[in-house]
């Protein structure tokens, strides 16, 4: 059985990260242009290029490639009304409602999508990949990226991952997903 290897990489730093604001459609931080092709791979076959619809997803895939296939299962999460909001603010507005959704990965007082929902969409998508061998490199977003470990490990342990701009793991599929850390070695990245 030849395995699916995908790579998920979190998009580059954004003004609403820095700020701890729930996002909108927002542009990367970095001057991503001056960037192109500093993490572009030298394989003989390119792994297949996919990302998220935003902004923030398709900017930070230039810099792996130019032929970057937008996924909507990877859309970010829909934070509803909250998108855009600091969460210092909600702490002091709707602290019940925040808390409410950090505690009830079925909650969503927002009026978007519950963390349950997301781990579903997720889920159905890395299905998706189970007969795809070779290859994948999917620029998404910290919430989803925090939903594909959830699912493949098995944990609900959803709000204790860190996901860090462009922070990358890398999963692997050969009759059940395993977790892979990469290596740091010239040689080991992506």
């Amino acid at each position: 059985m030849q395995a699916t290897r995908l790579t998920l990489i979190c998009h580059a730093r954004t003004v609403a990260q820095k700020l701890a604001r729930f996002p909108t459609d927002e542009p990367v931080e970095m001057v991503w242009q001056s960037a192109k092709c500093s993490r572009r791979g030298t394989s003989k076959i390119p792994p297949r290029l996919l990302c998220g619809p935003e902004s923030r997803t398709r900017q930070t895939a230039e810099l792996f490639g130019s032929d970057a296939q937008v996924v909507d299962a990877l859309r970010d999460c829909d934070f509803g009304r909250w998108q855009g909001q600091r969460i210092s603010e909600l702490q002091k507005t709707e602290p019940e409602a925040l808390n409410a959704w950090l505690e009830d990965p079925h909650s969503a007082p927002h009026g978007g999508e519950s963390v349950v929902q997301l781990g579903e969409r997720v889920a159905a998508w890395l299905t998706t990949l189970e007969t795809t061998p070779g290859d994948i490199i999917a620029i998404t977003h910290p919430y989803v990226v925090r939903a594909v470990l959830t699912h493949v490990l098995q944990s609900t342990a959803f709000n204790l991952i860190d996901v860090e701009p462009l922070s990358a793991i890398e999963l692997r599929f050969t009759g059940r997903w395993r977790l892979r850390l990469m290596s740091t070695d010239a040689d080991g990245g992506f």
